[in-house]
């Protein structure tokens, strides 16, 4: 009987430090590791920089874009882009051009001009 009445002596003051230990391991975990925990947080701020650095990249080519426009406007309207932008878009290279990085594609003669195919 006296082992008995010991062993609960001995754990009443044993019982308090474990539950408070528990408790601390418990949030300490859950403050690492949960879902608004240090590491989803970490997660996150890489997704933020990351799409920082699309957003400034899509920034930079709609500038490029938006000048690319403004050159094919009427009141500035820049030759050398038109004549590019109807080449590509019809289709046609003068008799005499040279296509230079891509592959030699049979083409027909038309009144000095010569039609890609």
């Amino acid at each position: 009987m006296a082992l008995v009445s010991e062993l609960k002596r001995r754990a009443r003051h044993v019982v308090g430090p474990l539950v408070g230990s528990l408790l601390v391991a418990y949030f300490a975990y859950h403050a690492m590791e949960g879902d608004r925990g240090i590491r989803a947080w970490q997660r996150l701020d890489g997704e933020i920089a990351e799409a920082r650095e699309v957003r400034d990249r899509l920034v930079a080519e709609q500038a490029a874009l938006d000048r690319r426009v403004a050159k094919l406007r009427p009141d500035s309207l820049d030759a050398d882009l038109l004549e590019e932008r109807a080449r590509l878009v019809l289709g046609y290279v003068p008799a005499d051009g040279v296509i230079v990085g891509q592959p030699v594609v049979p083409t027909t003669r038309l009144a000095g001009l010569a039609v890609v195919r």
